[in-house]
């Protein structure tokens, strides 16, 4: 099972692209949205809450602490934060467990299991790149949604099968979203 944490920076879609390619590879997934991602959604894409939803195996409330998930105990595969606010972002740099995406994050890395963490934000201020080293030192793996135009991407959804496709290789999920260099 991947967790996957939706927060409410720009760029959902790579969340809920991430959940429909899991789902196609037959890989169950859990869910959580933080309450603006929620707004965020319904103002950036045509997915409303529910059908996002309705992409995973499970859903988590947000503000659920008791959530099983927040617990070493139960095994997951992996947790991708996409997209990862900075204040998302900052909490788990700070061990800062206060809802169940920055708590299951705190898990995750505890517990050594691949942990993605896909910000969303520029230009960065110096904080925002020390937290990001802070989580890569404790073995976050810090991907940003930075498409390739090596494949001459088309459209706009090439360019976000592109960053889904990294992530899916960063939890060694074979995938052919993209074009690879040759």
């Amino acid at each position: 099972m991947i967790v996957v944490g939706i927060t409410g920076a720009s760029g959902v879609i790579y969340g809920i692209k991430l959940l429909e390619a899991l789902k196609e590879l037959n890989i169950e997934s859990a869910l959580v949205i933080s309450d603006l991602a929620k707004v965020v959604i319904e103002s950036e894409t045509d997915y409303t809450f529910e059908d996002v939803i309705k992409l995973s195996n499970t859903y988590f409330d947000f503000h659920d602490l008791t959530a099983s998930i927040n617990s070493g105990s139960f095994k997951t595969d992996g947790l991708v934060i996409v997209p990862c606010t900075m204040k998302t972002l900052s909490s788990i740099a700070n061990g800062y467990g206060a809802n169940t995406i920055t708590r299951v994050a705190d898990v995750s890395l505890k517990e050594k299991r691949p942990t993605i963490i896909v910000p969303r934000e520029t230009p960065l201020r110096s904080i925002h790149l020390q937290n990001m080293l802070t989580l890569s030192q404790e073995g976050a793996t810090i991907l940003p949604a930075m498409p390739g135009f090596y494949s001459n991407p088309k459209t706009i959804d090439d360019q976000i099968n592109f960053v889904v496709g990294k992530i899916l290789d960063s939890l060694k999920i074979e995938n052919n979203l993209f074009k690879r260099w040759e």
